[in-house]
């Protein structure tokens, strides 16, 4: 169910042209969660569009307890999906932070 999970909603983000989606497994070091998935919007309208979607979606399919962060704010939303948290992220927000280094550094 994880990785149907993981790969709707980057289909999802591709759907509504989320800019270079990614998936990092991090099974092996987080028991948070299974998959980071990280996308940059190119507006703060992007983003929230992008997280309204991924509801949607997500709510097609039965997933309960879904929490969303950052919402209204300037530069990142997070939703946590349970097996999948989604970082939706302005361009700069995504330099600045650099999640893909810190959940997998050898990307």
């Amino acid at each position: 169910m994880t990785q149907k999970l993981k790969n709707k909603i980057i289909n999802s983000l591709e759907d509504i042209k989320a800019v270079n989606p990614i998936a990092i497994n991090v099974t092996k070091i987080s028991s948070l969660t299974d998959f980071m998935v990280i996308a940059s919007g190119t507006s703060n309208r992007h983003i929230a569009a992008m997280s309204e979607h991924i509801l949607e979606d997500l709510k097609e399919t039965n997933i309960s307890g879904i929490k969303i962060e950052g919402q209204g704010g300037d530069d990142w939303v997070l939703v946590d999906a349970g097996d999948v948290v989604i970082h939706l992220m302005s361009a700069d927000a995504r330099e600045f932070y650099d999640l893909e280094s810190l959940w997998d550094p050898e990307l």
